[in-house]
């Protein structure tokens, strides 16, 4: 016996909700600290200090996964087979620097996540899954889980390929899991809850390109600094070309006040343009290549798929 079987539905069939998302549902009132860097009643749009100086390289991480097919692992100790998923991940770093960008790293992974401590390995002509456990046999639990080892993933290549003394990494999604890596910015394209009280939520509406708000410390089920940067973009509407930054809430308010201003001078010429990304201008140039590149790497889909499928019967 194989130890699991392949569930015949899509695997990507209820998998559209990011798993970001899932960290941030139900973070409706946050602990927010605003005078950070100016009184509340004093909150306006701040461009960089003028001995302000972008970094002279930003690596970008970003990682990405796939639920290659939904499955039911074997346990003898349950009353029926539990439910799991077999998936890919892959995560990667772009250094950019006065000579553009190029690629430092891109490594690829598989996992078979199930609540089961009997989830098998499950190797393939075309890979191989290794097994890892889940705290429960929800979708949610099992993508967080799966998240968790994307993250570990891009922790690991920006230890190995951190070389120089001044360089910032720029993560593609929330920091949580990575606010220990130091000179490292969380970057959130897009905003699922209006944390801040509406006088400094106008703030944010009134950014011209290039401009951040003053920064803030929040605390939804865990704490970091943030503020809100405004891109390059042609929309005129509200929010339009706005961006969350977030970074450790251990730094202290001068440190991360100069965090902010070099982040906000690096992001503008980065971002991306409408007429190649619909995502523009926040899914950032750097970003938009990474990922395609990245789900490249994956391999294909059908194929996987249908080498699981085969692994299952054996």
């Amino acid at each position: 016996m194989s130890g699991f079987t392949v569930d015949p539905w899509d695997p990507g069939y209820a998998a559209a909700l990011a798993v970001e998302n899932i960290a941030e549902m139900g973070a409706t009132s946050a602990e927010l600290v605003l005078d950070v860097e100016h009184q509340p009643a004093a909150w306006q749009p701040v461009t960089p200090a003028p001995d302000a100086v972008p970094p002279a390289t930003l690596l970008v991480a970003d990682g990405v996964r796939r639920v290659d097919a939904r499955v039911w692992v074997e346990d003898p100790g349950a009353p029926m087979p539990v439910p799991g998923i077999a998936a890919s991940y892959a995560a990667g770093i772009v250094r950019c620097g006065p000579e553009g960008a190029d690629l430092a790293a891109i490594e690829v992974s598989r996992t078979l996540i199930s609540a089961s401590p009997n989830t098998p390995e499950v190797k393939t002509p075309h890979a191989t899954y290794h097994p890892s456990k889940a705290a429960d046999a929800s979708f949610e639990e099992l993508s967080l889980a799966l998240q968790r080892q994307v993250t570990q993933l891009e922790v690991d290549l920006a230890v190995r390929h951190r070389t120089e003394s001044d360089d910032l990494l720029l993560v593609d999604g929330p920091l949580r899991g990575r606010t220990h890596l130091p000179r490292t910015v969380g970057y959130i394209k897009t905003h699922h809850t209006a944390y801040l009280p509406p006088p400094q939520s106008s703030v944010v509406a009134a950014l011209a390109p290039g401009q951040r708000t003053p920064v803030f410390l929040m605390g939804t089920s865990w704490r970091r600094h943030a503020w809100y940067v405004r891109l390059p973009v042609r929309s005129s509407a509200p929010w339009a070309g706005v961006a969350r930054c977030e970074a450790s809430a251990e730094l202290e308010p001068a440190q991360v006040v100069r965090l902010a201003d070099a982040v906000t001078l690096a992001l503008p010429p980065l971002a991306g343009v409408d007429y190649k990304d619909p995502r523009a201008p926040q899914n950032l140039v750097p970003i938009g290549g990474l990922e395609k590149l990245l789900r490249h790497h994956l391999g294909d889909a059908r194929l996987l798929y249908r080498s699981l499928r085969t692994a299952a019967l054996g």
